[in-house]
Protein backbone atom coordinates (compact mmCIF):
# COMPACT_ATOMS: atom_id res chain seq x y z
CA UNK A 1 0.00 0.00 0.00
CA UNK A 2 1.34 3.73 -0.97
CA UNK A 3 1.72 6.20 1.99
CA UNK A 4 1.67 9.88 2.21
CA UNK A 5 5.56 10.76 2.34
CA UNK A 6 6.27 13.77 4.23
CA UNK A 7 9.68 13.35 4.51
CA UNK A 8 12.04 16.62 4.11
CA UNK A 9 14.49 14.54 1.61
CA UNK A 10 14.82 12.32 -0.19
CA UNK A 11 11.16 13.44 -0.84
CA UNK A 12 8.34 11.68 -2.50
CA UNK A 13 8.32 11.80 -6.17
CA UNK A 14 5.02 12.20 -8.19
CA UNK A 15 3.37 8.29 -8.99
CA UNK A 16 3.00 8.70 -12.38
CA UNK A 17 6.70 9.14 -12.86
CA UNK A 18 7.46 6.67 -10.57
CA UNK A 19 5.43 4.34 -13.41
CA UNK A 20 7.30 5.58 -16.14
CA UNK A 21 10.63 4.84 -14.36
CA UNK A 22 9.27 1.20 -14.08
CA UNK A 23 8.43 0.75 -17.50
CA UNK A 24 11.89 2.06 -18.45
CA UNK A 25 13.71 -0.08 -16.53
CA UNK A 26 14.31 -2.83 -18.29
CA UNK A 27 14.45 -1.51 -21.99
CA UNK A 28 14.61 2.56 -22.25
CA UNK A 29 13.89 4.49 -25.30
CA UNK A 30 14.37 1.01 -27.13
CA UNK A 31 17.89 0.31 -26.35
CA UNK A 32 16.84 -2.75 -25.18
CA UNK A 33 19.01 -2.02 -21.91
CA UNK A 34 18.04 0.06 -18.53
CA UNK A 35 18.45 3.41 -17.80
CA UNK A 36 20.72 2.62 -15.03
CA UNK A 37 22.77 0.88 -17.66
CA UNK A 38 23.38 2.92 -20.64
CA UNK A 39 26.75 4.71 -21.51
CA UNK A 40 26.57 8.96 -20.66
CA UNK A 41 28.26 8.94 -23.87
CA UNK A 42 25.74 7.67 -25.87
CA UNK A 43 23.41 9.67 -28.00
CA UNK A 44 20.15 8.24 -25.73
CA UNK A 45 22.02 9.71 -22.57
CA UNK A 46 22.86 12.83 -24.49
CA UNK A 47 19.67 13.15 -25.21
CA UNK A 48 18.43 12.84 -21.70
CA UNK A 49 20.77 15.92 -20.45
CA UNK A 50 19.46 17.75 -23.45
CA UNK A 51 15.99 17.97 -22.76
CA UNK A 52 16.56 18.28 -18.80
CA UNK A 53 18.43 21.75 -19.59
CA UNK A 54 15.78 22.60 -22.27
CA UNK A 55 13.01 22.04 -20.08
CA UNK A 56 14.65 24.09 -16.68
CA UNK A 57 15.67 27.23 -19.14
CA UNK A 58 11.59 27.08 -20.63
CA UNK A 59 10.09 26.57 -17.07
CA UNK A 60 12.43 28.54 -15.02
CA UNK A 61 12.84 31.33 -17.43
CA UNK A 62 16.72 30.84 -17.95
CA UNK A 63 18.88 32.77 -20.57
CA UNK A 64 21.99 31.96 -22.24
CA UNK A 65 23.95 33.95 -20.32
CA UNK A 66 23.61 31.42 -17.24
CA UNK A 67 25.00 27.97 -17.55
CA UNK A 68 23.09 24.80 -16.60
CA UNK A 69 24.54 22.11 -15.17
CA UNK A 70 24.05 19.16 -13.57
CA UNK A 71 27.04 17.48 -10.69
CA UNK A 72 27.31 15.72 -8.01
CA UNK A 73 28.04 15.84 -3.91
CA UNK A 74 24.71 17.30 -3.14
CA UNK A 75 24.56 21.33 -2.06
CA UNK A 76 26.69 20.68 0.70
CA UNK A 77 30.00 20.38 -2.17
CA UNK A 78 28.44 23.48 -3.27
CA UNK A 79 29.16 24.78 0.17
CA UNK A 80 32.71 24.53 -1.41
CA UNK A 81 32.32 25.17 -4.77
CA UNK A 82 31.01 28.65 -4.83
CA UNK A 83 34.31 30.48 -3.01
CA UNK A 84 36.40 27.98 -5.20
CA UNK A 85 35.02 29.46 -8.37
CA UNK A 86 33.90 32.96 -6.73
CA UNK A 87 36.09 34.22 -3.92
CA UNK A 88 38.75 36.06 -5.98
CA UNK A 89 39.14 38.91 -3.63
CA UNK A 90 38.57 36.35 -0.41
CA UNK A 91 35.53 38.06 0.57
CA UNK A 92 32.20 37.25 1.24
CA UNK A 93 28.40 37.85 2.86
CA UNK A 94 26.03 34.86 4.11
CA UNK A 95 22.60 35.24 5.90
CA UNK A 96 22.47 32.84 8.17
CA UNK A 97 18.79 31.57 9.09
CA UNK A 98 19.25 27.80 9.53
CA UNK A 99 21.44 24.58 9.93
CA UNK A 100 21.78 24.75 6.05
CA UNK A 101 23.07 28.32 5.54
CA UNK A 102 25.07 28.28 8.88
CA UNK A 103 27.22 25.32 7.19
CA UNK A 104 27.92 27.41 4.07
CA UNK A 105 28.92 30.22 5.96
CA UNK A 106 31.35 27.43 7.96
CA UNK A 107 32.84 26.29 4.52
CA UNK A 108 33.27 29.93 3.02
CA UNK A 109 35.48 30.36 5.90
CA UNK A 110 37.48 27.88 5.47
CA UNK A 111 38.82 30.11 1.84
CA UNK A 112 38.50 33.08 3.15
CA UNK A 113 37.21 36.68 4.47
CA UNK A 114 33.54 35.11 5.37
CA UNK A 115 30.79 37.16 7.61
CA UNK A 116 27.68 36.75 8.48
CA UNK A 117 25.95 39.90 8.01
CA UNK A 118 22.52 38.74 9.55
CA UNK A 119 21.54 35.80 11.34
CA UNK A 120 17.94 34.87 13.16
CA UNK A 121 19.70 32.33 15.45
CA UNK A 122 18.53 34.79 18.25
CA UNK A 123 14.75 33.03 18.19
CA UNK A 124 15.95 29.68 16.86
CA UNK A 125 15.57 30.59 13.09
CA UNK A 126 11.63 31.44 12.87
CA UNK A 127 12.22 34.31 11.37
CA UNK A 128 14.02 35.64 8.05
CA UNK A 129 16.42 38.84 8.86
CA UNK A 130 15.17 42.36 7.66
CA UNK A 131 17.74 43.00 5.16
CA UNK A 132 17.25 46.45 4.26
CA UNK A 133 18.70 47.02 7.82
CA UNK A 134 21.70 44.68 6.90
CA UNK A 135 25.58 46.08 6.78
CA UNK A 136 26.38 44.54 3.07
CA UNK A 137 30.35 45.21 2.96
CA UNK A 138 31.98 46.92 -0.01
CA UNK A 139 33.98 44.87 -2.37
CA UNK A 140 32.66 41.16 -1.67
CA UNK A 141 32.53 38.31 -4.47
CA UNK A 142 28.89 37.61 -3.94
CA UNK A 143 26.37 37.42 -1.01
CA UNK A 144 24.95 34.06 0.15
CA UNK A 145 21.44 33.55 1.16
CA UNK A 146 19.06 29.83 1.87
CA UNK A 147 15.79 30.83 0.05
CA UNK A 148 14.09 28.25 2.01
CA UNK A 149 15.26 26.33 5.08
CA UNK A 150 13.63 22.65 5.69
CA UNK A 151 14.56 22.11 9.33
CA UNK A 152 12.89 25.56 10.54
CA UNK A 153 9.93 25.91 8.21
CA UNK A 154 11.03 29.68 6.62
CA UNK A 155 11.40 31.17 3.56
CA UNK A 156 12.11 34.46 2.15
CA UNK A 157 9.47 36.05 0.20
CA UNK A 158 11.89 39.09 -1.04
CA UNK A 159 15.30 38.60 -2.12
CA UNK A 160 17.79 40.95 -1.11
CA UNK A 161 19.10 43.68 -3.43
CA UNK A 162 22.70 43.78 -3.60
CA UNK A 163 25.48 45.30 -5.25
CA UNK A 164 27.58 41.82 -4.94
CA UNK A 165 26.02 38.72 -6.49
CA UNK A 166 23.25 37.16 -5.32
CA UNK A 167 23.93 33.67 -4.76
CA UNK A 168 20.44 31.53 -2.83
CA UNK A 169 21.00 27.81 -2.18
CA UNK A 170 17.29 26.83 -3.24
CA UNK A 171 17.27 22.92 -2.20
CA UNK A 172 13.68 22.99 -0.73
CA UNK A 173 11.74 25.39 -2.93
CA UNK A 174 13.12 25.29 -6.28
CA UNK A 175 10.39 25.04 -8.80
CA UNK A 176 7.65 25.27 -6.17
CA UNK A 177 7.45 29.50 -7.07
CA UNK A 178 8.48 31.53 -9.88
CA UNK A 179 11.42 33.70 -9.08
CA UNK A 180 13.75 36.00 -11.64
CA UNK A 181 16.39 34.16 -12.34
CA UNK A 182 18.48 37.43 -13.92
CA UNK A 183 18.79 38.81 -10.22
CA UNK A 184 20.91 36.38 -9.28
CA UNK A 185 24.34 35.14 -9.84
CA UNK A 186 24.05 31.51 -9.03
CA UNK A 187 21.18 29.33 -7.94
CA UNK A 188 22.18 25.54 -6.49
CA UNK A 189 19.93 22.97 -5.36
CA UNK A 190 20.41 19.82 -4.02
CA UNK A 191 17.99 17.49 -6.43
CA UNK A 192 16.26 15.15 -3.48
CA UNK A 193 13.40 17.67 -2.65
CA UNK A 194 11.10 18.70 -5.30
CA UNK A 195 13.31 17.64 -8.90
CA UNK A 196 14.56 13.70 -8.42
CA UNK A 197 15.86 11.33 -6.66
CA UNK A 198 18.93 12.03 -3.99
CA UNK A 199 22.60 12.45 -6.47
CA UNK A 200 21.86 14.87 -8.73
CA UNK A 201 22.49 18.72 -8.06
CA UNK A 202 21.48 22.02 -10.32
CA UNK A 203 23.65 24.64 -10.52
CA UNK A 204 22.66 27.93 -12.23
CA UNK A 205 25.54 30.10 -12.67
CA UNK A 206 25.97 33.54 -14.78
CA UNK A 207 28.62 32.73 -17.12
CA UNK A 208 30.22 36.24 -16.58
CA UNK A 209 30.87 35.22 -13.17
CA UNK A 210 32.20 31.46 -13.44
CA UNK A 211 35.09 31.75 -16.21
CA UNK A 212 37.89 32.33 -13.90
CA UNK A 213 37.96 29.73 -10.94
CA UNK A 214 40.58 30.10 -8.08
CA UNK A 215 43.81 28.38 -8.72
CA UNK A 216 42.92 25.79 -5.60
CA UNK A 217 39.56 24.66 -7.29
CA UNK A 218 39.49 21.20 -8.52
CA UNK A 219 38.49 20.43 -11.96
CA UNK A 220 35.47 18.41 -10.64
CA UNK A 221 34.25 21.48 -8.80
CA UNK A 222 34.98 24.17 -11.31
CA UNK A 223 31.77 25.27 -13.11
CA UNK A 224 33.09 26.60 -16.34
CA UNK A 225 34.48 23.25 -16.92
CA UNK A 226 30.87 21.61 -16.15
CA UNK A 227 29.52 23.56 -18.35
CA UNK A 228 31.56 23.42 -21.28
CA UNK A 229 31.35 19.61 -21.42
CA UNK A 230 27.68 19.43 -20.84
CA UNK A 231 27.52 18.20 -17.19
CA UNK A 232 29.38 15.34 -18.93
CA UNK A 233 33.00 15.79 -17.89
CA UNK A 234 32.52 12.69 -15.94
CA UNK A 235 30.18 9.72 -15.29
CA UNK A 236 27.19 12.03 -14.06
CA UNK A 237 24.34 10.78 -11.97
CA UNK A 238 22.48 9.26 -14.66
CA UNK A 239 19.62 8.01 -13.01
CA UNK A 240 18.70 10.83 -11.21
CA UNK A 241 19.04 12.93 -14.49
CA UNK A 242 16.61 11.13 -15.98
CA UNK A 243 13.89 11.14 -13.53
CA UNK A 244 14.68 15.05 -13.26
CA UNK A 245 13.52 15.16 -16.95
CA UNK A 246 10.43 13.16 -16.21
CA UNK A 247 9.61 15.34 -13.44
CA UNK A 248 10.15 18.29 -15.55
CA UNK A 249 7.97 17.50 -18.36
CA UNK A 250 5.04 16.59 -15.48
CA UNK A 251 5.83 19.99 -14.54
CA UNK A 252 5.26 21.50 -18.11
CA UNK A 253 1.89 19.55 -18.00
CA UNK A 254 0.40 20.89 -14.78
CA UNK A 255 0.65 24.48 -16.57
CA UNK A 256 4.51 25.20 -15.14
CA UNK A 257 5.70 26.78 -11.83
CA UNK A 258 2.98 29.53 -11.66
CA UNK A 259 0.40 26.52 -11.58
CA UNK A 260 2.17 24.50 -9.24
CA UNK A 261 2.66 27.67 -6.55
CA UNK A 262 -1.06 27.89 -6.90
CA UNK A 263 -1.46 24.58 -5.53
CA UNK A 264 1.58 24.81 -3.28
CA UNK A 265 -0.45 27.85 -1.23
CA UNK A 266 -3.53 25.84 -1.18
CA UNK A 267 -1.87 23.10 0.54
CA UNK A 268 -0.11 24.87 2.67
CA UNK A 269 -2.84 27.24 4.01
CA UNK A 270 -5.03 23.94 4.44
CA UNK A 271 -1.99 23.30 6.94
CA UNK A 272 -1.53 26.57 8.49
CA UNK A 273 -5.07 27.18 8.44
CA UNK A 274 -5.94 24.33 11.11
CA UNK A 275 -2.79 25.50 12.94
CA UNK A 276 -3.86 28.88 13.46
CA UNK A 277 -7.36 27.83 14.42
CA UNK A 278 -6.33 25.60 17.15
CA UNK A 279 -5.13 26.17 20.59
CA UNK A 280 -3.26 22.68 20.49
CA UNK A 281 -1.23 22.86 17.75
CA UNK A 282 1.55 25.42 17.47
CA UNK A 283 3.67 26.60 14.56
CA UNK A 284 6.40 29.00 16.03
CA UNK A 285 7.74 30.97 12.57
CA UNK A 286 6.70 34.17 12.22
CA UNK A 287 3.74 34.39 9.90
CA UNK A 288 4.81 36.35 7.00
CA UNK A 289 8.26 34.31 7.00
CA UNK A 290 5.93 30.69 6.50
CA UNK A 291 7.27 28.54 4.27
CA UNK A 292 4.83 26.65 1.70
CA UNK A 293 6.96 23.59 1.45
CA UNK A 294 8.50 22.68 4.72
CA UNK A 295 5.44 23.31 7.45
CA UNK A 296 6.60 22.65 11.49
CA UNK A 297 4.12 22.31 14.33
CA UNK A 298 4.11 21.02 18.15
CA UNK A 299 1.37 19.49 20.30
CA UNK A 300 1.31 20.77 24.06
CA UNK A 301 4.04 18.06 25.01
CA UNK A 302 6.70 16.19 23.60
CA UNK A 303 4.96 12.64 24.84
CA UNK A 304 2.11 14.02 22.57
CA UNK A 305 4.48 14.65 19.91
CA UNK A 306 5.28 11.33 19.70
CA UNK A 307 2.02 9.78 20.47
CA UNK A 308 1.09 11.90 17.39
CA UNK A 309 3.93 10.87 15.06
CA UNK A 310 3.14 7.04 15.81
CA UNK A 311 -0.38 7.17 15.01
CA UNK A 312 0.13 9.11 11.89
CA UNK A 313 2.25 6.25 10.65
CA UNK A 314 -0.10 3.93 11.25
CA UNK A 315 -2.76 5.98 9.46
CA UNK A 316 0.01 6.02 6.36
CA UNK A 317 1.31 9.78 6.77
CA UNK A 318 5.08 8.88 7.28
CA UNK A 319 8.09 10.77 7.73
CA UNK A 320 6.76 13.59 10.23
CA UNK A 321 8.85 13.51 12.76
CA UNK A 322 10.77 16.98 12.59
CA UNK A 323 14.51 17.46 12.68
CA UNK A 324 16.35 16.79 15.71
CA UNK A 325 17.26 20.17 16.28
CA UNK A 326 13.90 21.58 15.81
CA UNK A 327 12.02 18.91 17.66
CA UNK A 328 8.10 17.95 17.33
CA UNK A 329 6.78 17.48 13.61
CA UNK A 330 7.26 18.82 10.45
CA UNK A 331 5.20 18.18 6.95
CA UNK A 332 7.19 18.68 3.94
CA UNK A 333 4.72 19.44 1.19
CA UNK A 334 6.46 19.41 -1.88
CA UNK A 335 5.52 19.73 -5.59
CA UNK A 336 5.22 15.91 -5.63
CA UNK A 337 2.58 15.86 -2.38
CA UNK A 338 -0.86 15.49 -3.81
CA UNK A 339 -3.70 18.16 -2.14
CA UNK A 340 -5.01 14.57 -0.90
CA UNK A 341 -1.94 14.01 1.22
CA UNK A 342 -2.66 17.18 2.87
CA UNK A 343 -6.14 17.02 3.50
CA UNK A 344 -5.69 13.13 4.85
CA UNK A 345 -3.10 14.84 7.06
CA UNK A 346 -5.59 17.83 8.02
CA UNK A 347 -8.60 15.17 8.91
CA UNK A 348 -5.82 13.29 11.15
CA UNK A 349 -4.44 16.05 13.35
CA UNK A 350 -8.18 17.09 13.71
CA UNK A 351 -8.78 13.27 15.16
CA UNK A 352 -5.95 13.34 17.16
CA UNK A 353 -6.86 16.52 18.85
CA UNK A 354 -10.11 15.91 19.35
CA UNK A 355 -9.02 12.74 21.35
CA UNK A 356 -6.03 14.25 23.13
CA UNK A 357 -6.76 17.76 23.82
Amino acid sequence: MRVYNFSAGPSALPLEVLEEVQRDLLNFSGTGMSVTEISHRSGAFSAVVAECESLLRELMHISDDYAVIFVQGGASTQFSALPLNLMHRRKADYVVTGNFSKKAFEEGSVYGDAACVASSADKNFTYIPDLSKARFREGTDYVHICSNNTVFGTRYTEFPQTEAPLVADMSSDILSREIDVNKFGVIYAGGQKNLAPAGVTLVIARRALIGDPLDICPTMLKWNVQDKEKSLYNTPPCFSIYVATLVLRRLKRLGGIKAINEVNEYKAGLLYGLIDDSAFYTNRVEQKDRSIMNVPFTTPSAELDAKFIEGAAKAGLVSLKGHRSAGGMRASIYNAMPVEGVKALVEYMKKFEKENA
